[in-house]
This record gives C-alpha cells, structure tokens and sequence, in this order.
C-alpha cells in the first residue's frame, strides 16, 4: 500500500465524516463539492473533515483508486465509502443519508 492510500485509509477511518472534494468546505470550487458540502450542512454535520483534493495530485488520484470510483466528491462515514453528489443527493432526499450520520 502507497504512503497515500496508507494516509487516504488513516484519515477515513480516524474521522467521522470526510469529503474528499474540490475546493475547501468555505470555498467549493465545484458545483458538485459545493452541493455536497450543502447535503452535509443541512444533516446538522458539525464535525466534517474535507480533503482538498486540488491540493495534491496524489492524493485526487489516491482516491479514486482507494474507492475505485472516478469521481469527486466522495464522501466517507466511518471508513465507508458512501458515494459522490448524486448518490449523497439521493440519499438526502429519502432520509438514508441524515440516518447513516445519526449511527
């Protein structure tokens, strides 16, 4: 394992809630970050960890091996890959996602 899927793994796994996205939680630099940031906030997540993923090219990479999906955002609770906007989206909307955050 790569020093960053080692570190992908520690950081999923030692907070609650990570966001790997663009852009920080205050400055989005995508659409799709920023509503997922906006999903989170509206479930009342105090205490999320987001990764800036325009930061590091190994670690926007890293990523998407670690979860073998092509896509950011991605969004982990408790080590679980959860899914990127869409999926959060859907999820927020039938109540799945506000419920895997309340565990």
């Amino acid at each position: 394992m790569s020093d960053v899927q080692s570190w992908i793994k520690e950081t999923v796994t030692t907070n609650p809630v990570v966001l790997f996205m663009k852009g920080t939680a205050q400055f989005p630099q995508c659409g799709f970050s920023g509503r997922a940031v906006q999903v989170l906030k509206a479930c009342g997540v105090e205490n999320l960890v987001t990764v800036n993923v325009l930061d590091d090219a190994e670690v926007r990479q890293g990523i998407k091996d670690y979860s073998n999906w092509p896509t950011i955002p991605q969004l982990y609770i408790k080590g679980e890959f959860i899914g990127g906007s869409d999926i959060m989206n859907e999820m927020f909307e039938n109540g799945e996602l506000q419920a895997a955050l309340k565990d």
